[in-house]
């Protein structure tokens, strides 16, 4: 992605996506409002996270904290959010419940009384997922040069009514083990302790930073089928090593939204400059009530939600006779025998001493000698290889369900 279409995906995804902020020096702007909202039918909490942009593109997004914020209904029903701090506002799940068929609007005004509102928008209807699955597929890299062998995961999805515009969101989350737990502490040669809490195996978790769209027109066939929602290459990344599963969001847009979302697509595509003239306006749908002429980033989005989670475990991929990923992970075994002779002589304590922790290795097992039951070596690896809690948690998802 270039780095100015990063930031138009950015300014809206700062707090629930992958992608990285990027804040571009903006001619004429001193500051601009960034809202980023969705309100659905699920009986949960909604977020709507308020931030401005700077001009220094190596500062960090000023996020707005003392601001009211609300949403009223067509029949006048009003909504107040709750500041949690940090430019995050959240309404109550008790109260406040997204309706199919319902007009919602939102307020902002912030504690310079400035006002702001969205145009109403009317919650559709989204029709239920009718199946998520998987195929072997390849895709080309490196500008055609390379291919990259995985599996792609497919979304079928039942007719909707009169629905037209589509968006996917989804969020992953795999299994994974290190290839050399740290299952051993090193006291001395004759107390090497055996670990009660070994990090061996957790999970990690990524959001969808892409935008996945879809329009069906009259005469089209209603019903999605085979829409490419995510590919994996099997090589690149241990996500289908153990398990992996994927739940997959499906929400229903109005044109003005489909619009919004295609317009902010071909500037990521082109590596436009949402300030720059262009065939196509990026136009949100929130305004400043006493001054229309203020541009604001984001979007106000109003929509049913369908979801549903597919399980991929390893035997899948042996089944596709996918390339299998590799760990970039050395270990390295030492005993007194490996050095040259020295007055004193080497022994097991020097040898675990010449690899503290600033040397980027640790200690994870000893290698006895199974005929002599006798310590031999130390095995040390970098920290990463040795502790899953690096680069994932421990803490099993609520969700998760071992298939074997």
């Amino acid at each position: 992605m270039g780095h100015k279409s990063i930031y138009v995906l950015a300014v809206i995804f700062t707090l629930c996506t992958c992608i990285d902020p990027y804040s571009p020096k903006l001619k004429g702007y001193d500051s601009l409002l960034v809202v980023n909202g969705l309100i659905t039918d699920e009986n949960a909490a909604y977020t709507i996270t308020l931030s401005k942009t700077l001009q220094d593109q190596n500062a960090i997004p000023v996020m707005v904290s003392d601001a009211s914020v609300y949403i009223t209904d067509e029949t006048g029903n009003s909504s107040y959010l709750n500041s949690m701090g940090g430019g995050i506002y959240k309404t109550n799940s008790v109260d406040f419940r997204g309706v199919i068929g319902k007009s919602y609007t939102l307020h902002i005004t912030t504690h310079e009384g400035n006002e702001y509102q969205s145009t109403p928008c009317i919650m559709q209807s989204v029709p239920d997922i009718d199946s998520l699955y998987f195929a072997r597929d390849e895709e080309t890299v490196n500008n055609g040069t390379e291919s990259q062998a995985g599996l792609m995961i497919y979304l079928d999805s039942k007719p909707g009514d009169n629905n037209v515009f589509y968006r996917w969101s989804f969020e992953e989350t795999w299994k994974f083990k290190v290839p050399f737990p740290k299952r051993f502490n090193y006291i001395d040669s004759a107390h090497i302790v055996r670990i009660d809490n070994v990090h061996e195996t957790c999970w990690k978790s990524n959001k969808s930073g892409d935008i996945l769209i879809k329009s069906v027109y009259p005469g089209q066939n209603p019903r999605i089928e085979k829409e490419p929602i995510l590919f994996i290459a099997s090589d690149k990344s241990d996500r289908l090593m153990i398990e992996y599963s994927i739940l997959v969001k499906q929400y229903s847009l109005s044109k003005d939204e489909f619009n919004f979302w295609d317009n902010l697509k071909k500037v990521n595509e082109t590596g436009g400059d949402i300030f720059a003239s262009q065939p196509f306006e990026v136009v949100s749908n929130i305004y400043n009530i006493n001054n229309p002429n203020e541009k604001i980033l984001g979007y106000f989005q109003v929509s049913a939600i369908k979801q549903k989670r597919k399980y991929i475990v390893f035997q899948d991929m042996v089944n596709l006779q996918l390339p299998f990923f590799h760990y970039d992970c050395k270990s390295i075994a030492r005993g007194p025998q490996d050095y040259p002779a020295t007055d004193p002589p080497w022994t097991f304590d020097v040898v675990y001493n010449g690899f503290p922790p600033t040397s980027g290795y640790i200690f994870v097992e000893p290698i006895i000698d199974p005929a002599t039951n006798m310590l031999e070596r130390l095995v040390f690896t970098t920290f990463e290889c040795a502790n899953c809690e690096l680069s994932g948690s421990s803490a099993r998802p609520d969700f998760w369900i071992d298939y074997k």
